[in-house]
């Protein structure tokens, strides 16, 4: 017994180096509290063995010398080690800005849903893009398939570097053939799978899936914290009971864990199939919890699921995440309870904008100071304003306001509105260009209107879309109080009580809609 203590204090000094040069800083300490613990041994033991320095392994460290948290040492780390790298070098967002639904049509007519200017100065996808930045997610790619060309010029445009750093992008994927694949994308798991070529470019650790056209504000860095520090394989973002509003993207049926036992589609919809991995709970021990469509998944995870274990499934939502909770994968819930609009309907754009005109807290924050909202600089001019009238509205860049009379109104960019004229309760997306109001020569119907809201106009209650002309005296204010009707072929529609005028469309002089 004495003779191995005393092998174990006397060390040569050249072990003692190989011992400094490879041992983890942990081991390194106990080490140096070993011989020190040693030195008060010595006095009270007998020294022998002297000539025995060498030994054929590492010494083994008494329990008692392993160091607490009140002992400090100049080789022990000044800063914790980290377990996972910052989200910039091991996160990938994959922005969906589009796609095949007409929940917003006619606004969708000739562009995506992420594409669809909100609030005067933006456009629907800025929110999602800008959480990103915001959360130090750098590396974005969007794809895109479905009336995408306004989205993808836009994107390419407005987040060239800006805001991303040394190493950041934002990549658009546009939908493609290849001789692999001689369709175009059947669903999101279908998109992202025919991707992963380009996504798996980098080496990161998860994917961050994300809708483009929610309207809401998220620090992505708390979601993906929390799927990391519970060794996560797919986290699905949910919505609190507080924030009363259904969802397109499901119910999460979830346990006490945080654990998602059962996926379902809307009650309209079938149901889907899965198997509770937590055997028979009791019911008090489930929550329901409607989904949000933005998931955290694990590279690895993500490539199995699309290629070994449901290659032929298109539909992220429908297919891979319950694919994924019935094959007994660790699928987690994060609960989110903030402001969220999804977008679903005409009435909820119309009034996610009228709620920006508001000084109140319920709808998005467009003017947050800590997690600003990116988009396409355009270097226009300030906005004119002669004896115009204006409460509670949102005015963009480089509008012309003459004596008109403008409440609780968003008024997009190079908007030009006559005089006389009185706009209350709507949204109008702007101009694309300025025009000359004296030009003349303009081809077909509405010769010699120009683009904008003409002279002693009254529109209320609606949205007029890009690039229109408003004659003189029209009157936009639904009179007859209708609630749906397609009048295309006369440049508007009617949807849940709110006119909307079509993309350049013309509405001539005195007319009364």
């Amino acid at each position: 017994m004495k003779h191995d203590i005393d092998r174990s204090i006397y060390i040569t000094k050249r072990e003692r180096t190989f011992d400094y040069l490879f041992f983890s800083p942990l081991v390194m300490v106990a080490l140096q509290l070993s011989l020190l613990t040693s030195a008060k041994l010595k006095a009270k033991l007998p020294i022998r063995g002297l000539d025995q320095k060498h030994h054929q392994s590492p010494p083994k460290l008494p329990s008692s010398v392993l160091p607490s948290r009140s002992m400090t040492n100049s080789h022990q780390p000044k800063h914790p080690i980290m377990l996972f790298p910052p989200v910039n070098e091991s996160v990938a967002a994959i922005v969906f800005g589009d796609g095949s639904d007409s929940r917003l049509y006619p606004l969708t007519k000739r562009r995506s849903e992420g594409a669809i200017p909100i609030a005067a100065n933006y456009r629907l996808i800025d929110a999602v893009v800008s959480n990103c930045i915001n959360s130090n997610i750098n590396k974005i790619y969007a794809l895109t398939q479905f009336n995408s060309t306004s989205l993808n010029s836009h994107l390419t445009r407005a987040y060239s570097g800006a805001g991303l750093g040394k190493e950041g992008f934002v990549e658009v994927i546009a939908a493609y053939q290849s001789p692999e694949d001689n369709g175009w994308f059947q669903g999101t798991a279908d998109a992202i799978r025919r991707c992963l070529w380009v996504l798996e470019e980098y080496p990161i650790l998860e994917f961050l899936v994300l809708p483009g056209h929610h309207l809401y504000r998220m620090d992505y860095q708390k979601l993906i914290d929390a799927h990391r520090k519970k060794k996560s394989d797919v986290t699905c973002a949910v919505l609190t009971p507080m924030i009363k509003q259904d969802s397109e993207y499901g119910i999460f049926k979830v346990n006490f864990e945080d654990k998602v036992t059962e996926f379902r589609e809307k009650p309209e919809k079938k149901a889907v199939k899965s198997i509770s991995v937590e055997g028979k709970l009791n019911e008090y021990a489930h929550n329901n919890f409607p989904g949000m469509g933005i998931y955290v998944i694990n590279r690895d995870i993500m490539i199995k699921l699309l290629t070994e274990h449901f290659p032929k499934a298109n539909d992220l939502r429908g297919e891979i995440i319950p694919g994924a909770i019935s094959l007994g994968m660790k699928v987690l819930a994060y609960r989110f309870d903030g402001y969220w609009e999804d977008m679903r309907s005409i009435e909820a754009f119309y009034q996610a904008n009228m709620e920006s005109t508001k000084k109140t807290n319920v709808g998005y924050n467009f003017y947050d100071k800590d997690s600003p909202l990116y988009t396409l600089p355009r270097y226009l001019p300030p906005s004119l304003v002669t004896g115009a009238v204006i409460t509670d509205s949102v005015i963009g860049d480089g509008c012309i306001l003459n004596n008109c009379n403008i409440k609780g109104t968003v008024i997009g960019l190079r908007t030009r509105v006559g005089d006389g004229a009185v706009i209350e309760d709507s949204v109008l997306m702007g101009s694309d260009i300025y025009q000359d109001v004296q030009t003349n020569g303009i081809e077909g119907k509405g010769i010699g209107i120009p683009i904008g809201i003409g002279e002693c106009s009254h529109i209320k209650k609606a949205i007029v879309d890009k690039n229109a002309r408003i004659g003189k005296n029209v009157m936009i204010i639904n009179k007859d109080k209708v609630q749906e009707a397609n009048m295309e072929a006369y440049g508007y529609t009617i949807k849940e009580g709110i006119v909307i005028i079509l993309r350049k469309a013309v509405i001539p002089d005195g007319s009364i809609l």
